[in-house]
């Protein structure tokens, strides 16, 4: 085979995929899996939504369409997204994607040269760090540390901005943790951005899952307004993760940019899916609002259950759906224990290393599943524990 690009050495991936691969395996031998390692609504897609993807692809919405999303798509994206931070975007700023993926992919590809520093949340999603080193940047992780609920360090943050630092990357609520971000958090990063001539990107693709706050979004403070990339999608709101629907707010010279590459890379967005997009903001909220209010029994349970169990705590996230229990007093290691979990007890997670090397000691479970299956969960988990 003819040698690769070098950079396909610095390229990561999502490690859940992997174990839902493995997951399945398992499951076609017969053995049941409770899988708590994907990042995904177990729910439906709600019906309107379905019924308007119908309908468009019966009245030919099946063409191409323009590179950055169909026009009365991306003013009703401005509209609401405007109403969810209390402020204003117009239609041009916005770039609807396959997913919410490529705004990060393509940001990084817009805005990193080689050696430049980009500071993103570790433990964090991994694609960051990937998309970051792949296209030659240096990533700097800013530790997200328990005792301060899985918030960055203000005064550590502050300490890893050089001059090199081109980007900063914001996550909240977060994955893997479920930690959110405080009003005073996100000043900090945006008076640093806008001092030091830094791009932000800020991923709030859970920005409507969120339980005992209002969302707060980094946009409400002056002075952003050039420097700023948001990152939103449907995958998790409206649990249309295989409908592949994300999208992107940034100053328009930003967005033409970012337009273009979608061109180079995509062409666009199929148009039934954004069809589909526009009646999931214009119609009924009540599923997305039913699903948020069922993923926060959900957190309580596990929550309490976990915390039940010998050699476990686990702080009560603040929003998405993943817990990040500590299990340093079990005296296995993440990784031990995620494979024993899934081949011994039939119970899928991932390991916290898997979100980076500050995920050490920790453990990821996604509550995007079933109450009944959760307690099911706890009780293998607490029995292989015991058995050590």
């Amino acid at each position: 085979m003819p040698k690769l690009a070098e950079r396909m050495k610095r390229l990561g991936t999502e490690t859940a995929f992997d174990v839902l691969r493995r997951a399945k395996a398992l499951e076609q031998t017969g053995k049941e899996v409770i899988h708590l390692e994907i990042g995904e609504p177990d729910f439906d897609t709600p019906k309107n939504i379905k019924e308007a993807a119908k309908k468009a692809l019966d009245e030919g919405w099946t063409h191409y369409g323009p590179s950055a999303g169909l026009p009365d798509f991306k003013a009703l994206i401005a509209q609401e997204a405007g109403k969810l931070r209390n402020t204003k975007f117009n239609a041009e700023q916005v770039v609807v994607t396959p997913g919410a993926k490529p705004i990060m992919a393509f940001a990084i590809m817009a805005i990193v040269d080689d050696g430049d520093e980009v500071i993103y949340p570790n433990p964090g999603f991994p694609i960051y760090e990937s998309m970051i080193e792949f296209m030659g940047g240096k990533a700097v992780p800013i530790q997200l540390r328990e005792e301060f609920d899985f918030r960055l360090d203000v005064k550590e943050f502050i300490k890893l901005v050089t001059k090199k630092t081109k980007m900063i990357i914001v996550n909240s609520p977060q994955n893997p943790t479920g930690g959110v971000l405080t009003k005073d958090d996100l000043k900090v990063i945006a008076d640093i951005a806008r001092n030091n001539d830094i791009w932000v990107l800020s991923d709030e693709v859970y920005s409507r899952i969120i339980y005992d706050s209002k969302f707060e979004s980094i946009v409400q403070f002056p002075g952003l307004e050039d420097r700023l990339i948001i990152l939103d999608g449907f995958s998790k709101t409206y649990a249309m993760t295989g409908w592949r629907l994300g999208y992107g707010i940034m100053p328009e010279t930003m967005a033409n940019w970012l337009a273009q590459i979608e061109t180079n890379v995509n062409s666009c967005t199929a148009s039934f899916v954004q069809r589909a997009g526009i009646e999931g903001l214009k119609g009924p909220q009540d599923e997305p609002a039913r699903m948020t209010a069922e993923f926060k029994k959900r957190r309580d349970v596990i929550v309490e259950g976990l915390n039940q169990i010998k050699g476990i705590s686990c702080k009560n996230p603040k929003g998405a759906f993943y817990v990040f229990p500590n299990i340093k007093k079990t005296g296995i290691n993440g990784s031990e224990l995620a494979d024993r979990l899934l081949n011994e007890a039939g119970v899928a997670c991932l390991s916290g290393t898997c979100f980076g090397k500050f995920g050490e000691g920790y453990i990821r479970f996604s509550y995007a599943n079933s109450v009944e299956n959760i307690k099911k969960a706890l009780s293998k988990i607490e029995a292989l524990l015991g058995k050590k």
